[in-house]
């Protein structure tokens, strides 16, 4: 994989995972798996039948999860000690061709754009929740779900940051921005630095 791809790769994973982990896990292992993209080799993993079906079987009860109002709250409070981690180990997975500089560089600033979206989504959704009829709560999921879709696309079309800029244009996700932007500038360097040092 290209490094630029790869660094479009970790953020967007990193975003992704913050909104709907186990789709963003499920999603891009699938895709692997199917031969569409090659995936780094630290990321491999989410290819095995083991981690499709446990990713998928998460991936359906968070959709269900999520529709429920007060339980997507308790929902999202418990995965604070899952996303942000996996979001991390994600990004680290993602830079495994640019060196472990790289990589120590997606983990650390992977983990804060997983932290950002994740806190923005916890946050926007209790307050949704305020309001007693589901109808709000239903368009919020449903959006969180088609904007993880669409950035997921992103970073597999255009093989960019593209993921950064759809996390910058969305509302709730704003506060995870500047560490998006710092992720795809820190690991840009890290991997040139990588290359310089590797022998021809």
């Amino acid at each position: 994989m290209e490094p630029l791809q790869s660094l479009a790769l970790a953020a967007g994973l990193a975003w992704a995972s913050g909104v709907r982990m186990y789709a963003a896990v499920f999603i891009v292992g699938l895709i692997g798996r199917l031969g569409y993209v090659h995936l780094p080799e630290h990321l491999q993993v989410l290819e095995h039948n083991g981690v499709l079906i446990a990713s998928g079987i998460m991936l359906f009860a968070e959709f269900l999860a999520d529709k429920v109002p007060g339980f997507d709250s308790a929902w999202d409070s418990i995965h604070t000690f899952i996303r942000i981690p996996i979001g991390a180990m994600l990004a680290w997975g993602a830079m495994s061709d640019a060196g472990a500089d790289a990589q120590i560089v997606a983990a650390i600033l992977g983990g804060a754009i997983t932290g950002g979206t994740h806190l923005a989504k916890m946050s926007t959704r209790a307050a949704i929740n305020i309001s007693p009829e589901p109808f709000t709560n239903w368009t919020a999921s449903f959006g969180e779900e088609g904007a993880v879709l669409a950035g997921l696309w992103l970073v597999f079309a255009t093989r960019s940051c593209s993921s950064c800029c759809l996390c910058c244009s969305l509302p709730s996700s704003r506060g995870s921005c500047r560490s998006c932007c710092a992720f795809c500038v820190a690991s840009g360097a890290g991997s040139k630095a990588s290359a310089r040092r590797r022998p021809r």
